[in-house]
């Protein structure tokens, strides 16, 4: 099966006033027709910044070193502005993290969505209020051609961010791009907004690429996902790979730092922070806040290692010649529980 998007050795720097920021770093994968792909990691990993390349929307100081985007058979990653005209919020859209910088605050909201269906030449002008409120209804809109002329300022949080999805998907895009959609929500929206995106990619047959910081968002909706830390891909695997069979110690981190119902413990927080990508570190990144690291972690980059067709790990605790580490007794018993209520059997 071809993949619809691929991303290979990508790398992504910024110029700063104290010098080069390599924000992105040999960044591989591939995005399938009808999957989601979740990219993961903590604040500064790299995960927006990559995305920002695919859609051609980096800051005027950043810049694409190395690598290739290629979508229907061409190299995004050459793009001139241009070019990207044909894409961006055509066949790719985006949505934003904060839907109240991503709305027009002194606009109507069936304005801001007809112009989005004008500009993509999606439908004709004449017909593009009713496919206004067509969408608006589609994303759960109570009332929505009553609520056609009102203002951001008179919806929810929640209810902003459906009209933020209307907009994206007003063009019919093959990809969709949620950046940190669920931030700003409380759970029980976020929930909410998770499952309304679910349902337009089921009905729409769309690729999503879903970037968070938090494993447990991504749980029920990605059928694969990559870990980030420190610009670099550091483990890929389906959801069952990372969430019932993690490999990398910071994935480890990362899923034993979730949020437990279930347990009195208290939360796991990961020690120490992350490097300055002004000087990335010579070995894996990872290894000052790895209290598994080894000599060569300090040494050199690990490669990727091979766990299954589906599973990859950049780690050198998976070398043959490597001692045999456990993972945390904390998660451990985490993924015994998991595995127990989704019906697998425990091994």
């Amino acid at each position: 099966m071809e993949p619809i998007l691929s991303v290979k050795d990508l790398s992504v720097s910024f110029n700063a006033f104290a010098g080069k920021v390599h924000a992105v770093r040999d960044v591989n994968f591939d995005l399938y027709k009808g999957e989601t792909l979740a990219i993961v990691g903590e604040s500064g990993s790299g995960k927006s910044v990559t995305t920002k390349a695919i859609l051609g929307i980096l800051a005027k100081n950043g810049h694409i070193d190395s690598g290739t985007i290629m979508y229907q058979g061409q190299d995004m990653a050459k793009y001139k502005e241009a070019d990207f005209y044909k894409i961006r919020g055509k066949r790719i859209s985006l949505v934003f993290q904060d839907p109240l910088s991503a709305l027009n605050p002194i606009m109507k909201i069936g304005k801001q969505i007809t112009e989005a269906l004008i500009l993509s030449k999606a439908i004709e002008k004449s017909k593009a209020k009713a496919r206004a409120i067509e969408l608006m209804e589609a994303v759960g809109i109570p009332n929505a051609a009553e609520r056609y002329d009102a203002y951001p300022f008179q919806f929810s949080g929640g209810m902003r961010q459906r009209i933020v999805i209307a907009i994206a998907l007003a063009s019919n895009p093959e990809i969709l791009i949620c950046d940190e959609p669920t931030t700003a929500l409380d759970v029980t929206i976020q929930a909410r907004i998770l499952e309304l995106i679910n349902d337009m990619k089921r009905e729409r047959d769309l690729s999503v690429i879903f970037i968070t910081h938090d494993l447990g968002v991504v749980a029920n909706m990605a059928d694969r996902i990559c870990v980030m830390y420190a610009g670099r891909i550091v483990e890929v695997g389906t959801c069952e790979d990372i969430f019932y069979r993690p490999a990398h110690p910071y994935t480890w981190a990362l899923l034993s730092a979730m949020p437990d119902l279930h347990t009195e413990e208290t939360l796991f927080a990961i020690p120490g922070a992350p490097p300055n990508m002004l000087h990335p570190p010579k070995g894996d990144a990872f290894a000052a806040r790895n209290k598994y690291a080894m000599k060569i972690d300090f040494e050199k980059e690990p490669p990727y290692f091979k766990i299954s067709d589906t599973h990859y790990a950049a780690t050198w605790l998976l070398h043959p010649d490597a001692p045999k580490v456990e993972m945390p007794d904390i998660l451990k018993h985490r993924i015994a529980r998991m595995r127990e209520e989704a019906g697998y059997e425990i091994g």
